[in-house]
C-alpha cells in the first residue's frame, strides 16, 4: 500500500494564532499565510528562497531567545499572561503537568508588585516559596524569582513603605539559602554554586540598604493624626491588623502610647485573627485579675497563624480550571463565571501544584 500521508520525518510546520483561528505561517516579509500544504511544494526558486529565509529567521529567533535566557543573567525575562490553564494530568493533546515554576514564569507577577492591592500577596507568596519551595522551581523560574525580588526591593527603597515586610522576606530567603548552599552535590539548587553565593551577597546588600533608610518627616504643617478627636484616632487604630504596627504607633507620642494600650483594641485584634477555642487555650491574666489581651496576642501569634487579608488575590475557576488575577476576564464557558471562581491564599496557590 502506498504511503499517502505526510512524511513523519519531515520538520514541523509553523502556526500562528490569528483572529480567525490558527493558520500556517509562510513568511514574515510577505505577510501571507497558507491554507494548503501544496503551496510549500512549488519548485520555483522564489518559494525556495522564502522557505530558506523563514528557516533562518526561526533559527535566529531561537538563538536570541536562548541567549536571553542563559547568557544574560541580569536581564529580566517575564511573561505577561493574564491567565493560565492549570492541568493536572497528561492527555493525548498535551503531555506533562502545570508546575509551580511554570505558573510562576507565565503569570504576570512583575507588574503585580506595582499594584498596591497585589503587593502584599506577591510578597507573601515569595516568602512561602523561600521557606520550602525554592528547590522545586526550574532554573528560569529561580532566575525570575530573584529578578522579581530585586524589583520588590527597589520599589520599597523608592517608596519607603512595607520596610519590615521586605526585611522578613529577605531574612527568610537568606536563612533558606544558607541551608541549601551547604548541601553542595545533592542537586538542591539549579546553577553554579558561585552564582548562588553572589545572590546571597546581593541579599545582604539589600538588607543593608533597608537598614540605612532614613524616613524624613513631611513638611506639611496642617492637621496631624494627634489633632484628631480620640474617637477617630481609636477608629483608625482599629483598622491596623498587625499588633507590631500598634506598638510602633504608640512610640510616636505619649498620647498615642496610652491609646495603644487600650484593652478593647487588643481584644478586637485577637478576635479578628484567632478563634474562641484558640483564645481559651492561651488565657493570660494581668496583675489586676483581668485578661491581658496584648500579651495574649503576641503569645497567640507564636502558636497559630494570623488571618491574612489582601486587596486582590489570584482566583481559580472551578469550571474551566483557569488561574488568573481577581477581576481578569478569561474564556469561561460557564453560564455564571463569577460564581465558579474561588479566591486562593498564597498557601492555597502553592498547594494547588502539589500532586
Amino acid at each position: 500500500m502506498p504511503f499517502l500521508g505526510q512524511d513523519w520525518r519531515s520538520p514541523g510546520q509553523s502556526w500562528v494564532k490569528t483572529a480567525d483561528g490558527w493558520t500556517r505561517f509562510l513568511d514574515e516579509k510577505s505577510g501571507g499565510f497558507v491554507g494548503d500544504i501544496s503551496s510549500f511544494c512549488k519548485k520555483d526558486d522564489h518559494n525556495k528562497e522564502n522557505i530558506f529565509n523563514s528557516i533562518n529567521y526561526d533559527v535566529a529567533a531561537k538563538k536570541r531567545k536562548k541567549d536571553l535566557l542563559n547568557n544574560k543573567a541580569k536581564t529580566q525575562y517575564f511573561h505577561q499572561e493574564k491567565w493560565i490553564y492549570v492541568h493536572k494530568g497528561s492527555t493525548k493533546e498535551r503531555h506533562g503537568y502545570c508546575t509551580l515554576g511554570e505558573a510562576f514564569n507565565r503569570l504576570d507577577f512583575s507588574s503585580a508588585i506595582l499594584d498596591s492591592r497585589r503587593f502584599n500577596y506577591v510578597v507573601r507568596l515569595l516568602e512561602l516559596i523561600a521557606k520550602s519551595q525554592l528547590t522545586s522551581l526550574s532554573g528560569i523560574a529561580q532566575k525570575n524569582y530573584m529578578n522579581i525580588l530585586e524589583k520588590v526591593v527597589q520599589k520599597v527603597l523608592e517608596d519607603q513603605q512595607n520596610i519590615r515586610l521586605i526585611r522578613e522576606l529577605l531574612q527568610t530567603l537568606y536563612t533558606s539559602l544558607c541551608t541549601l548552599v551547604q548541601r553542595v552535590g545533592k542537586s538542591v539548587l539549579v546553577g553554579n554554586i558561585n552564582m548562588w553565593v553572589h545572590r546571597m551577597e546581593s541579599i545582604l546588600h539589600w538588607q543593608q540598604q533597608l537598614n540605612n533608610i532614613q524616613i524624613t518627616r513631611p513638611a506639611f504643617k496642617g492637621t496631624t493624626f494627634t489633632d484628631l478627636p480620640l474617637c477617630l484616632q481609636l477608629n483608625i487604630m482599629q483598622r491596623l491588623s498587625d499588633g507590631r504596627d500598634l506598638v510602633s504607633l504608640g512610640q510616636v507620642a505619649p498620647d498615642l502610647q496610652v491609646l495603644s494600650e487600650d484593652r478593647l483594641l487588643w481584644k478586637k485584634l485577637c478576635q479578628y485573627h484567632f478563634t474562641d477555642r484558640q483564645i481559651r487555650k492561651r488565657l493570660i491574666l494581668s496583675d489586676k485579675g483581668q485578661l491581658d489581651w496584648k500579651k495574649m496576642y503576641f503569645k497567640l501569634i507564636r502558636c497559630y497563624p494570623r488571618k491574612e487579608q489582601y486587596g486582590d488575590t489570584l482566583q481559580l475557576c472551578r469550571h474551566c480550571h483557569i488561574l488568573s488575577w481577581k477581576g481578569t476576564d478569561h474564556p469561561c464557558t460557564a453560564n455564571n463565571p463569577e460564581t465558579c471562581s474561588t479566591s486562593l491564599s498564597p498557601q492555597e496557590f502553592i498547594n494547588l501544584f502539589r500532586f
